[in-house]
């Protein structure tokens, strides 16, 4: 029996808590080994989520855990040094620490990630690396594991976390029947990109949205960072700070997801070569391409567009 408890504060993310709750308790049905759930905050009693709807908990001290998972919810100081302090001793009663969504803040504030890899909701990837500089944040990643500690990024991020855990524990068999029944299309990898919400990110400085549509008109030639610079009328050194304040990323991740994104446009809409598709959309041959896709999307094109035709 494996328990698994999740400190939730109020306004906590409802779907930060069921998404991965679900796959565990998934991987218990049917006979399959069993996870024990419990819900805990600071003290017993009923916390309410972002939604204003109460849950009941059990307190963090009186918890015998294998696995703490810290919920993401409301940044901002509402979390007492006290119950950091208690967040640290239960945490060292566990054999892993994981958190979801904005949970890493939480984690962080308690010293649990300094001189760690991490990530977060790619929307806060960035003020999680200013708040805390001893952290190296991973924007793009899905999870990350960093020794017994993981972070995952945002909301539906956390049933791949929890279908990673799952995979460690009882192998990959396991989490694959957990990823089926879950009706999850396949499990990503810590490593893919938050591509979605990404791409579709509109940045406040119209300077900085003035780049990336440049660079939409121009996919397929060599993209700088210096040329972006000069397409949004900014130093080199203005440029990308504000980039990274925006999307919590660096120009050459934005742009090489743009590129997939085109590309994976193209390679479902037409009967393009994978060859001139990868050259049309600025990656140069299709081995860059290949290898981006791997990174954004967890297959290469060729695999991608099987799919679709079967």
């Amino acid at each position: 029996m494996i328990t698994v408890g999740f400190f939730v504060s109020p306004g906590f993310q409802m779907l930060d808590l069921a998404g991965p709750a679900g796959a565990f308790e998934a991987a218990s049905g049917n006979g399959g080994p069993s996870y024990r759930i419990h819900v805990l905050s600071a003290d017993a009693g009923g916390v309410s989520n972002s939604l204003d709807m109460e849950t009941v908990t059990a307190s963090l001290d009186d918890a015998v855990l294998d696995t703490l998972v810290v919920i993401g919810g409301r940044i901002g100081p509402s979390i007492s040094a006290t119950t950091l302090s208690r967040l640290v001793e239960a945490s060292a009663r566990c054999r892993r620490v994981a958190s979801v969504c904005t949970g890493a803040f939480t984690l962080a504030a308690a010293g649990l990630l300094d001189g760690r890899r991490a990530t977060t909701h790619w929307r806060y990837a960035a003020r999680l690396q200013r708040e805390y500089p001893s952290i190296k944040v991973e924007a793009d990643r899905i999870f990350c594991r960093d020794g017994n500690v993981w972070t995952s990024a945002g909301i539906t991020a956390g049933i791949d976390l929890a279908l990673a855990l799952i995979e460690e524990d009882h192998g990959f068999d396991l989490a694959k029947g957990v990823a089926q029944h879950l009706v999850v299309y396949h499990r990503r990898h810590g490593g893919q990109s938050q591509f979605a919400a990404s791409l579709d990110l509109a940045p406040k400085n119209d300077r900085i949205a003035a780049a990336l549509g440049y660079a939409r008109d121009h996919i397929a030639e060599s993209l700088s960072v210096e040329r972006l610079a000069d397409a949004a009328g900014m130093s080199l050194r203005q440029f990308s700070r504000a980039f990274r304040a925006q999307t919590g990323t660096t120009p050459a991740r934005v742009i090489e997801r743009i590129r997939a994104d085109l590309g994976r446009g193209r390679l479902e809409a037409t009967a393009e070569s994978v060859e001139r598709i990868a050259e049309a959309v600025g990656f140069g041959d299709a081995e860059n391409m290949r290898k981006a896709f791997i990174r954004i999307y967890g297959q290469p094109p060729q695999s991608i567009r099987r799919a679709i035709r079967s």
